[in-house]
């Protein structure tokens, strides 16, 4: 079974910087889409940046210019740095692994919590 196992979530200033990882028990066909999602408390879950199998990273407009979505094949594991960081990015984020279509089956980590408070 593919696990996705997320780190580097925790406390950060209004302003500051956190990069989360995200590690891929093994290499996935390439047709994945992987990314980041968040969900803040009382809110619906919003897919905020994705790495598609071709083409350049995707982010959702409030996070354009201050994260950034990258991926180590090597190492099977993908990152976001995050900068600028929101008391509105606190959230619980979620690395994702999505066939698109659903020809395949999607992956989910179990979410690390991300607080932006001072």
């Amino acid at each position: 079974q593919v696990q996705l196992v997320e780190f580097g979530g925790g406390l950060v200033q209004p302003g500051g910087s956190l990069t989360l990882s995200c590690e891929v028990s093994e290499t996935l066909p390439g047709v994945y889409e992987m990314g980041w999602a968040r969900q803040a408390r009382g809110k619906q879950l919003e897919q905020v940046a994705t790495i598609p199998p071709s083409g350049r990273p995707q982010y959702i407009d409030t996070v354009k210019g201050r994260f950034t979505v990258s991926r180590d094949n090597a190492k099977n594991t993908l990152f976001l740095q995050m900068n600028s960081l929101e008391p509105a990015d606190t959230a619980v984020y979620y690395c994702n692994a999505i066939s698109p279509g659903g020809v395949l089956q999607n992956y989910w980590g179990q979410g690390t919590q991300v607080t932006v408070s001072s």
